[in-house]
């Protein structure tokens, strides 16, 4: 019996200095020119703070994860193994779509470049912050953020990680006033985690930075998906042939809308495999807590392929 495959694509956060030394990367040798400077090279040498930058960030990842799909690919195609569905964390979506056949890999890697400039140059650093808020109900966090919210001064979730982490993110007081909130009025033990990030991403603060984006869009060609894809903005799953135009307005909306990881994995079948494609190992402790049944295998590691293969019986 054929077993499900469900890709998963890593967002930002999961890259590191060295990521992809031992990946041929031939696939994105025109990179560069897109990009003005050796991606590669701050890939595999740093240094970290520039790394770290996140119009650095981004296209970095999406290189590392399209480069080991690639390898992937061959592995799959070999053994007759179908990928039922992708899906991508935040700017993971990009390399979830270069997958499903929407954009090619240089298109890709310059909607992400675009989008982490954009990111960084909507909002001055400080106005904005994100925390971490860990063992609290989604729904308790939710009221959190509408409590604390006013016109100009706004705070709301923007990932939902787990069901015990969920990211907030907005107006640096109005996040203050959040905490705050949770503090009196959630008496159950909890914590609130400051995140250091150079801008409070998937919040309305960032609404400048997605209508540059949607702008941008035009430049690159817009492919109907050949696999089913999972969006963040609503965790549905489309099927295949779905209109291109459906899929700008989900990563449109994306940019200042939450990440809904949680309720995206517990759409999953249990029974599904799912492939972290991509640096490090971050989705697979996610999926472990929201469906600890779902076998993950990373393969950002040497032995990847051979797990894999096991898990799949081929």
């Amino acid at each position: 019996m054929k077993k499900s495959v469900t890709l998963l694509f890593p967002g930002q956060g999961s890259q590191y200095v060295g990521m992809g030394k031992d990946l041929d990367h031939s696939l994105f040798d025109k990179g560069n020119e897109i990009l003005g400077y050796d991606l590669k090279k701050l890939m595999h040498e740093g240094p970290e703070e520039e790394l770290k930058l996140t119009h650095n960030t981004q296209p970095a990842i999406l290189k590392h994860s399209v480069t080991l799909y690639n390898h992937l690919l061959e592995f799959l195609d070999k053994h007759d193994v179908k990928i039922d569905r992708v899906l991508g964390h935040s700017v993971g979506e990009y390399a979830a779509l270069v997958a499903a056949g929407v954009l090619s890999p240089y298109d890709a890697i310059h909607a992400v470049h675009l989008r982490g400039k954009y990111m960084q140059e909507a909002v001055p650093v400080g106005k904005g912050k994100m925390f971490a808020i860990l063992k609290v109900p989604a729904d308790v966090v939710e009221k959190a953020c509408t409590e604390s919210s006013k016109p100009g001064s706004e705070v709301m979730p923007a990932n939902f990680n787990d069901p015990s982490q969920i990211v907030i993110s907005g107006e640096s007081e109005a996040c203050a006033r959040a905490v705050a909130w949770l503090s009196e009025n959630f008496k159950e033990a909890h914590r609130a985690m400051e995140l250091n990030v150079s801008a409070p991403f998937h919040s309305s603060l960032m609404k400048p930075a997605a209508d540059q984006l949607k702008s941008a869009f035009s430049k690159f060609k817009w492919n109907e998906n050949k696999v089913p894809y999972i969006a963040n903005i609503n965790a549905t799953e489309y099927a295949v042939g779905t209109n291109p135009e459906v899929i700008i307005d989900n990563l449109f909306k994306q940019a200042y809308g939450p990440v809904l990881w949680t309720q995206s994995i517990e759409k999953l079948p249990s029974d599904t495999i799912c492939v972290e494609v991509g640096p490090g190992k971050v989705l697979m402790g996610l999926v472990r807590k929201i469906n600890k049944d779902i076998k993950v295998v990373c393969l950002d590691k040497d032995e990847a392929l051979a797990e894999l293969a096991l898990a799949l019986g081929v």
